[in-house]
């Protein structure tokens, strides 16, 4: 039950050890699908704001982290 309960504890640990990124994500995610609420005919558009969202989310975390 312990090994079980650490396990839990690393994978948990994994989306909230760096709570900016994953806000930077979520928000990302937000943008992304907000855009293909309002551009549902071009879908393209709301992929390109996930994917470069997400990559200038882990530029500005990389960044920083190098910073520090």
């Amino acid at each position: 039950m312990k090994l079980l309960t650490a396990i839990v504890h690393e994978v948990i640990g994994l989306f909230i050890d760096d709570g900016w990124l994953a806000l930077g994500i979520l928000i990302v995610v937000a943008l992304a699908a907000l855009s293909e609420l309002l551009m549902a005919d071009t879908r393209i558009t709301s992929g390109a704001v996930l994917l470069f969202g997400c990559l200038a989310v882990l530029f500005v975390n990389v960044l920083t982290a190098v910073r520090d």
